[in-house]
């Protein structure tokens, strides 16, 4: 099977891009606006509607495979790739792309996505964007051209284990919407709610508002949760709290301990606890963190995210043991074959995973990103796009139950 044709156009994500270093250095909020300059290079606005590019690869059979090339909502910040802006890369699939695509044969998936990933046009490599809305489109041509899903062609491919049940979503809920929140507990996510502190001050000071909410969250689960249902509290904190606690190490150590008691009976993950300068530095507080915790009994788990942008951050932060899960960023690892070996080191060195991506993806990518989960078994798939949870979860979900279904079928026929 061949691709005949190469279309493209430009569309909307399923969220925003936001400049975090403005909102940091203090511009003020409006509503979902925030009111002064950019700060971060090639922003016009502190938030700008989030915004993608979808690929098509007409198949001389006459299917169309499709994928989404989109950036995470702090794009630019803590070595990731600039804002991503589809119409400045528009015309490379009308012109560089489209004849490197055109006439090439899609029975093997591996293979192109690699060559792609490794792409550069004028000696710069393909923003991550545009690289993993590619490699999206050729999984989903090679997918199709051998008559199976995705995550077959993935396991085949890279001699993966297939999952039988659907892997366990971590909800992503807006801070402070309990009737969400009552949502997704309601449907029981796995993990929840992701909800972010991205300033020092929303943590309120001495972190209490971040303490009273995590004790919220446990008492709520307990008044109207299942019985047997356990899932694990998971709060993304964007470095607010190195905010507040600099290098103090021990410090941090001591709050989060309480925080972890506070959660109780509910085991809690704590998302980028503090931001460094730099992926060593990063490394290294995480470490000593990690260090501190455990010193303490504290079964807090700590998730990398920033400063783990590609596939060897991942490795870098997987050999040194640095934390207990890394979040495994799909659109900031470019080509989706790398969050596919991503998520296998992962579970090669004894690391915690969760396949993530952003709310500023698409209901496109987040299906493809069910298929990876299906192939590779990370411990947790974030619900995604946008921060509705209940959209997230029913994508993610049904993607998954729909394809074991025909993967079941296919092994019975074979």
């Amino acid at each position: 099977m061949k691709i005949r044709e190469v279309l493209a156009s430009t569309g909307l994500s399923g969220y925003f891009n936001k400049d975090l270093l403005a909102v940091k250095a203090g511009a003020r909020a409006n509503g979902s606006f925030y009111d002064g300059p950019p700060v971060t290079a090639g922003y016009t606005h502190i938030v700008q509607a989030g915004a993608v590019l979808s690929v098509m690869l007409l198949l001389d059979d006459g299917s169309v495979a499709t994928g989404e090339c989109a950036d995470v909502i702090f794009s630019g910040l803590a070595g990731r790739d600039p804002l991503f802006v589809p119409t400045r890369h528009l015309p490379l699939f009308e012109t560089v792309l489209r004849d490197w695509l055109v006439g090439r044969d899609v029975s093997a998936f591996r293979v192109h996505a690699e060559e792609a990933d490794r792409m550069s046009v004028g000696g710069r490599r393909l923003h991550t964007a545009v690289r993993y809305g590619l490699t999206q489109a050729l999984l989903a041509a090679t997918a199709l051209a051998c008559r199976q899903t995705p995550a077959e062609v993935i396991a085949r491919e890279y001699a993966a284990p297939m999952a039988a049940q659907p892997t366990g979503i971590l909800a992503s809920c807006h801070r402070g919407d309990w009737l969400q929140f009552d949502r997704v507990v309601m449907k029981q996510a796995a993990a929840l709610p992701h909800a972010s502190f991205t300033l020092a001050a929303d943590l309120g000071p001495g972190a209490n508002v971040l303490m009273d909410y995590t004790r919220a969250i446990a008492q709520r689960i307990g008044e109207v949760g299942a019985p047997g249902y356990v899932p694990r509290i998971h709060l993304d904190l964007y470095g607010t709290l190195g905010d507040l606690y600099g290098r103090d190490v021990d410090g941090l150590a001591d709050f989060l301990t309480r925080l972890g008691d506070a959660a109780q009976p509910f085991d809690l993950m704590i998302e980028s606890p503090v931001i460094a300068d730099s992926r060593a530095a990063q490394i290294d507080m995480l470490g000593r963190l990690k260090a501190g915790l455990r010193a303490r009994g504290c079964s807090v788990r700590l998730i990398a995210d920033e400063w783990c942008n590609t596939l060897e951050d991942t490795r870098a932060f997987a050999e040194a043991g640095a934390c207990d899960l890394v979040q495994v960023k799909t659109p900031d690892l470019g080509g989706i074959n790398n969050s596919i070996e991503a998520v296998l080191l992962c579970r090669s060195k004894g690391m915690g995973c969760c396949l993530g991506g952003s709310a500023n993806e698409t209901d496109l990518s987040a299906r493809m990103t069910a298929q990876i989960a299906l192939a590779t078994g990370p411990d947790y798939l974030m619900s995604k796009p946008g921060i509705g949870a209940d959209e997230g979860m029913m994508i993610l979900t049904n993607e998954m139950r729909r394809t074991l279904a025909l993967i079941r079928h296919h092994a019975a026929r074979a």
